[in-house]
């Protein structure tokens, strides 16, 4: 699993802190670094948050990269 740079992209892009985004769907600060770092595989209820708090879908967020694009 790789890093996770589109949530960090839309999080900064709504100028929201890994702790903020972490308090908004439940989980500690941490694991949204291990989400980010791709060290840790989110439920999809808890990708369903992340993408509801960032206003993204589940492909932009957690789609395949298309390495042909």
């Amino acid at each position: 699993m790789g890093r996770n740079i589109k949530i960090k992209v839309a999080r900064a892009e709504m100028d929201m802190t890994q702790k903020a985004l972490a308090e908004q769907v439940g989980i500690s600060r941490q694991t949204m670094n291990a989400i980010e770092q791709g060290e840790y595989n989110p439920t999809i209820k808890l990708c369903r948050a992340i993408c509801k708090a960032l206003g993204k879908s589940l492909d932009e967020l957690f789609g395949e990269e298309n390495e042909n694009a």
